[in-house]
């Protein structure tokens, strides 16, 4: 029924596109106003796209998807984008966050930052969640049988917040406060006898942690290397990024110390003379480097800011120690005006488990799949996205947001 529904709602605009000139760049709003107002003539000049400093424009849209980890959710996605100064200077800022209830009983929401000040001196990122959530935890590694699955219910905290420096043109150094709480971590049964046999408890009491609650709490190091055109939808350029976290027992609540190497990088190309078709490759590392950590704060599929890596499996299908992750994306156009388009895009994840003695390499979780884009706001180049994932063992999921995946 969702997917009949998307499709209706994509032919409908389809249909609505082919009657905006070709040349145009159209996005849903220019649409509607059209709609509105039968067509306007096709002498009228069509809006500007560029982007004025001090005037930021919104997206706010129903979120309809589902995914494994949460199955069929609903709610409300918005983003805001924005420049601080002047736009040869500054770059593209957006803050992007979302309300959901899933039909699992999680309510899930959460606020993305990632602003640039004036001529890009400084930029604040944040990644901040509140979620009463539930997930399937599994053993470390990438072997885990998607029966063995236990599901767990939890109240997650966090607060990720970095402060950058310009250092050198497109080079920034920063440095941030990290926060991540699990609390009143429970089976999602009142009558599971499993609890006591879950990955989750064996791992959890291995190490002395408290079954009931998590903390990790620190400080981080960071070095990015940004050349994008636009962070939000990019279509050439670099980003390069590598993260150190400290986190300290006894430190704002701390549980462990413990260390962490988080490694991004990301590429975009455009192929063509048109520039309509691009190709987009995504790298990622998520390595304990010492130290133990609690059990949902170990590397795990689909753990990234955004939680739109290794889409085909839910977030912690797969835990360990070390993870890396690539991604490769094909990307174009089905309208000449740009409202319409869609992607393709194949991904792999390798996950170790010290527990278990399991190395990277030895198992592969490769993912595959496709969506569809509408664009929402043609200035800050935002789309909304739809997209159907498959994965090994029968791992499947549709998903639903506003912004690229990377």
């Amino acid at each position: 029924m969702l997917t009949t529904r998307v499709v209706l709602i994509v032919a409908v605009l389809a249909a609505g596109a082919r009657s905006a000139r070709a040349q145009d760049s159209v996005d849903a709003g220019d649409l509607w106003r059209r709609v509105r107002h039968h067509a306007a003539s096709t002498d009228e000049q069509p809006p500007t796209t560029a982007v004025d400093p001090g005037k930021p424009f919104f997206v706010l849209a129903p979120s309809v998807g589902s995914k494994p980890s949460t199955g069929i959710n609903g709610g409300i996605a918005g983003n805001v984008a924005f420049v601080t100064s002047d736009p040869s200077s500054t770059r593209l800022s957006s803050v992007s966050g979302g309300l959901k209830f899933s039909e699992k009983g999680q309510t899930l929401s959460g606020v993305k930052l990632a602003v640039f000040l004036p001529d890009d001196r400084w930029f604040v990122q944040g990644d901040n969640r509140f979620s009463l959530t539930s997930q399937n935890t599994y053993g470390l590694g990438g072997t885990t049988a998607s029966v063995d699955g236990e599901n767990l219910k939890y109240d997650a905290f966090r607060v990720y917040e970095t402060v950058y420096r310009t250092i050198a043109p497109g080079l920034f150094a920063g440095v941030g406060l990290d926060v991540n709480r699990h609390t009143n971590v429970r089976p999602a049964s009142a009558a599971d006898t499993t609890f006591e046999q879950a990955a989750y408890t064996r791992y959890t009491e291995e190490h002395g942690f408290d079954l009931l609650h998590q903390t990790s709490s620190g400080t981080t190091a960071s070095l990015m290397f940004d050349t994008r055109d636009n962070a939000i939808n990019a279509s050439r350029g670099w980003l390069a990024g590598v993260t150190y976290r400290t986190f300290f027992d006894g430190f704002l609540g701390g549980d462990s110390t413990w260390q962490e190497m988080y490694v991004d990088v990301r590429t975009f190309h455009t192929l063509g003379a048109d520039r309509r078709r691009r190709l987009a490759f995504w790298m990622l590392a998520d390595l304990v480097t010492g130290g133990t950590a609690p059990y949902f704060d170990l590397p795990e599929t689909s753990g990234d800011a955004y939680g739109r890596s290794a889409r085909g499996y839910s977030e912690g299908r797969y835990r360990g120690d070390r993870l890396l992750y690539g991604e490769v994306e094909f990307r174009d156009t089905l309208t000449r005006n740009g409202l319409l388009g869609y992607v393709l895009f194949l991904n792999t994840t390798t996950i170790a488990g010290v527990s278990p003695g399991e190395r990277l390499f030895e198992s592969l979780a490769p993912g595959a799949g496709g969506g569809l884009r509408v664009l929402l706001n043609k200035k800050s180049r935002t789309n909304l996205c739809v997209d159907y994932g498959v994965g090994k063992q029968g791992s499947r999921g549709l998903y639903l947001a506003i912004q690229e995946a990377f």
